[in-house]
């Protein structure tokens, strides 16, 4: 199941990216309507190579499948891979090339 999409593109050097996380978001309140456990992404990390171009520790803040846009410097064709994780530990990674 691919649980990322992702977008990435460089002009003049500065690449704007926009990643879409699938996940349900199950908040503590709502989770405990439903008398299940809650779970929800707490870490995402963007790499270029072993460079970290985007860092994020989040809570239940977040939307259901959030999406999270940011800008950084890197080149065309460098790979950009993200990262994540959710409260009951799991998570994926996928890998781009900047276009």
């Amino acid at each position: 199941m691919n649980n990322l999409k992702i977008k990435a593109k460089s002009k003049n050097g500065l690449v704007k990216a926009k990643v879409q996380i699938k996940h349900e978001m199950m908040t503590y309140n709502v989770a405990k309507r439903k008398g299940v456990n809650a779970n929800f992404i707490t870490y995402v990390v963007a790499k270029v190579g072993e460079r970290t171009v985007f860092e994020l520790s989040s809570s239940q803040f977040l939307s259901q499948n959030p999406i999270l846009k940011f800008k950084f410097l890197a080149k065309k064709g460098e790979i950009l891979t993200i990262t994540w994780r959710d409260l009951s530990g799991d998570g994926s990674s996928e890998s781009i090339k900047i276009k």
